[in-house]
């Protein structure tokens, strides 16, 4: 079997890392615009490693035609024409990030040349969905579904004024400080500002395993998954969260309410700043881990309501660390494993499905769970009466 790999980034790394390990994988190509970066970290026969320009459609389309997959670990920007040359091409289609609008006409077209497209394969959304989605199905009637995501330093490593470490893009943490928020509580839908989702009001705690106690602040449209899980006219309490260690949103509120996340240019002596870029640039450099800190990604899905006419709540939680043997951060091993893990087990036909899936129901738990541990990532489940 053989995989395009598009990005050899952060999380890209451990997707190649991974691809790498697997007795199933024969080749992969390794495709990134900085080709010095990415020859560095290639140490397998089995990679090729290409400099390349995805905005060069026809190299694109020359790597595709060698491989059966590809795996998109690219800017939102150049999805959607990935995905058209995939299809073209005629190989099946795997990504980290949220499922555009645009897919769902494309998921026809590679429905009909029996591709298979999986988005949303990787942490949060990836493996927090799969969880949802067995956890609702162990249920008759499902009425709240709580889902909570963090990549954050262990406690030791949580030694700067912020208590956060960069494990993903620092811009892409930035940008989501400044996107609202929809949940659903007691029946009624709830829109949520920038500034109202750090508020105290609208925050809760929740102890973890082994980490302790974190606050949970509403992150991302929670509403929108109602109906992809089939409860909307049960559940009465939805919510999508974030888990920060204590102190962290008070900290973000007052950014957010002085205008520090905007990206609308203001003055500042004469010269035009993005105040976001601003904090972008002076944060950054500053908060990244040593090689020997550890950070630590979690998921924990909660979910209540009937089974068998009695009330039962189920608990799912992963709670995964850095690797300090490979130097792969938690949060790399949990985006980039589980998009390795998905690709090969479309190959493999466990996903035999074409068109447009979701990890919502459309991969098998128990062999998504077992591929996991066989990385020393574990899934526990708790259920209680």
């Amino acid at each position: 079997m053989k995989i395009l790999l598009l990005g050899v980034g952060l999380q890209g790394k451990a997707a190649l890392h991974d691809l790498a390990e697997s007795a199933n994988i024969s080749e992969i190509v390794a495709a990134d615009a900085n080709y010095a970066n990415l020859t560095a970290y290639v140490k397998s026969p089995k990679i090729t490693p290409v400099q390349l320009d995805v905005q060069d459609h026809r190299a694109v389309s020359e790597q595709m035609e060698k491989v059966d997959a590809v795996i998109v670990l690219l800017p939102q920007g150049f999805r959607v024409e990935m995905l058209k040359l995939a299809i073209e091409n005629g190989i099946h289609f795997v990504e980290t990030s949220y499922a555009l609008p645009e897919y769902a006409d494309l998921g026809q077209l590679a429905e009909a040349k029996g591709i298979t497209i999986l988005p949303e394969c990787g942490l949060d959304p990836g493996i927090d969905l799969v969880l949802a989605g067995q956890a609702i199905r162990e249920l008759d009637e499902v009425y709240e579904l709580h889902a909570y995501g963090t990549g954050v330093p262990e406690p030791a490593a949580a030694d700067n004024p912020i208590n956060y470490k960069v494990s993903w893009t620092f811009a892409g943490v930035l940008s989501a400080y400044q996107r609202p928020a929809k949940m659903l509580k007691d029946g009624a839908v709830i829109n949520l500002s920038p500034s109202q989702m750090f508020s105290p009001e609208n925050m809760h705690r929740v102890t973890l395993d082994t980490l302790g106690e974190m606050e949970a602040y509403y992150n991302g449209d929670a509403v929108k998954y109602l109906d992809v899980f089939g409860i909307r006219e049960t559940i009465v309490s939805t919510g999508r969260y974030s888990l920060r260690w204590l102190g962290h949103a008070a900290f973000w509120k007052k950014m957010v309410d002085l205008g520090f996340l905007k990206e609308e240019p203001v003055l500042v002596n004469g010269q035009e700043v993005s105040p976001r870029q601003f904090v972008h640039d002076l944060v950054e450099p500053q908060i990244h881990y040593s090689p020997q800190e550890r950070d630590v990604a979690a998921i924990r899905i909660d979910v209540s309501g009937l089974k068998d006419g009695k009330r039962k709540r189920i608990i799912y939680q992963m709670i995964d660390r850095r690797d300090l043997k490979t130097r792969l951060l938690a949060m790399q091993r949990t985006v980039g494993y589980t998009a390795s893990i998905g690709a090969q087990m479309i190959l493999n036909g466990d996903v035999s499905k074409p068109g447009l899936l979701s990890p919502t129901r459309d991969i098998p738990v128990e062999k998504f769970i077992a591929e996991l541990e066989k990385r020393n990532i574990i899934i526990t489940r708790e259920e209680i009466s």
